[in-house]
């Protein structure tokens, strides 16, 4: 059984993601932040950029939104796993 409203969700977010990445890199590079709140920045900037791309799809409101949350943390993630130096072990 397919959630046809998932999977609009889904590939939303994954055009999106692009979008956030970019985004959050230019809010990084303009306003000096804690390192630990980046992901809840992402997660902000995805839902700004979801609100905001109404013209281009006819998904609801939330949709849009949970959309521009899961692009807000994929796109963290997603630079986070390609440019971060991740060395060493998780336990010390």
């Amino acid at each position: 059984m397919e959630n046809q409203n998932l999977t609009e969700v889904l590939m939303f977010a994954s055009l999106l993601s692009v979008f956030v990445l970019a985004g959050v890199q230019l809010v990084k590079t303009t306003i000096t932040l804690p390192k630990n709140i980046i992901p809840l920045i992402g997660v902000i900037v995805g839902m700004l950029i979801g609100a905001v791309a109404y013209p281009f799809t006819d998904l609801q409101l939330v949709l849009r939104l949970w959309a521009g949350a899961l692009a807000g943390l994929s796109a963290t993630g997603l630079f986070e796993l390609a440019f971060s130096n991740r060395s060493g072990t998780t336990k010390e």
